[in-house]
């Protein structure tokens, strides 16, 4: 959602009907990127209150023109002193005895709402749920930032070999994404390998690949805070143990299974379930450690969550990634990841890279 947009009316809602079903007299926002998706609000500091007739929202000085041009639909208040004081005062002038806030919040948030005349209820990942079905203007701007991504990624596929330093491709691709026109990584860069690449999260080390390795790389690109996320493998050329390419072939044999079974209705478990038990048959479900994949937007892992041990039905709108790995100590991992978009009732890769372990990107 782009600064000039207002807020969605169906967004704000969706969190009425919240209201209602929890018989709240006030909901109170304090996660920013909730703010932001109901508001239109990008700064770093404010919180929002959800009435059922009313909306307003809070920010200081600081943002105070920022506030004037992004949010639309509500009306705004600038802080004069403790939010909390603010807050309290909005709760005794509003009659609200009913307060919402989210589970997200701190204790010394909560602490402090304990005093403000309200009776405070805490409430998990509401909004972050409505979150999980993007709108036609979120999904293009994560095309967008996966656009980037892949572009970034082109720059440096060919410094993939041996003799770099896994720093360095790091460090070069990060610079690639903002020469994309992202303001940062989606997170921070993994690139891993040889023996390193058994750990599915390393960090960027001064070791330099050798020929015959593995090598991880999982990135990220932005665009207008929302984000992408991939990872590819590439197999450097040399003397290559012939379990490596096992590995590779199977984890992508189960990305392609886990893909065709994504359908609306289905339980993400279940999508889960098709690549882990691919990897399990084939000898390696003790080196798949992780879930499957996960949604992608204001943060890099939101709903809904593939994994076997959570999870949601899959609805229209929802993207999210398929990421199996195998991760094997001493020898090296895999992991290849896509992003998925649901959409209409068919399904879509947005990712579009190689997937070719010895091969080029197109």
């Amino acid at each position: 959602m782009t600064p000039e947009q207002p807020i969605s009316s169906d967004r704000i809602g969706r969190v009425r009907k919240i209201l209602n079903a929890k018989g709240f007299d006030a909901l109170l926002i304090t996660n920013m990127k909730n703010v932001r998706y109901l508001s239109g609000f990008t700064g770093s500091s404010g919180f929002l209150l959800v009435l059922p007739k009313q909306i307003i929202f809070a920010t200081d000085f600081r943002y105070q023109e920022q506030a004037a041009r992004e949010v639309r639909a509500a009306e705004i208040i600038i802080e004069r002193g403790k939010r909390i004081i603010l807050i309290r005062s909005l709760i005794k002038k509003l009659g609200i005895q009913k307060l919402g806030f989210e589970f997200s919040a701190s204790y010394a948030m909560f602490d402090q709402l304990q005093s403000c005349g309200a009776v405070p209820t805490p409430l998990k990942d509401a909004v972050e749920k409505l979150r999980a079905v993007k709108d036609a203007d979120e999904i293009a701007i994560i095309q967008r930032a996966v656009l980037r991504a892949e572009a970034a990624y082109r720059t440096v596929r060919s410094r993939i070999r041996a003799g770099v330093r896994e720093v360095e491709i790091a460090r070069r691709l990060d610079e690639a994404l903002r020469k994309q026109g992202c303001r940062h990584a989606a997170f921070e860069i993994i690139v891993a390998a040889g023996p390193n690449s058994s750990m599915p999260h390393a960090r960027p080390t001064e070791r330099k690949i050798a020929a015959g390795d593995l090598v991880i790389v999982d990135w990220g690109g932005e665009a207008d805070g929302y984000y992408s996320d991939m990872t590819r493998t590439v197999l450097v050329p040399g003397e290559i143990h012939p379990k490596k390419r096992e590995i590779y072939s199977i984890v992508n044999h189960a990305r392609e299974k886990a893909i065709k079974a994504v359908e609306i209705g289905k339980k993400t478990q279940d999508i889960d379930a098709v690549a882990r038990t691919h990897i399990r048959n084939a000898g390696y479900g003790d080196h798949f450690g992780h879930s499957l994949g996960h949604g992608i937007g204001l943060d890099v892992h939101e709903y809904p969550y593939v994994s076997w041990t959570r999870g949601q039905r899959v609805r229209d709108g929802m993207l999210f990634t398929i990421e199996p790995g195998i991760y094997l100590p001493g020898l090296g991992g895999v992991r290849i990841e896509d992003v998925l978009l649901v959409r209409d009732g068919s399904v879509s890769i947005l990712t579009n890279l190689g997937r070719e372990a010895e091969g080029g990107v197109e």
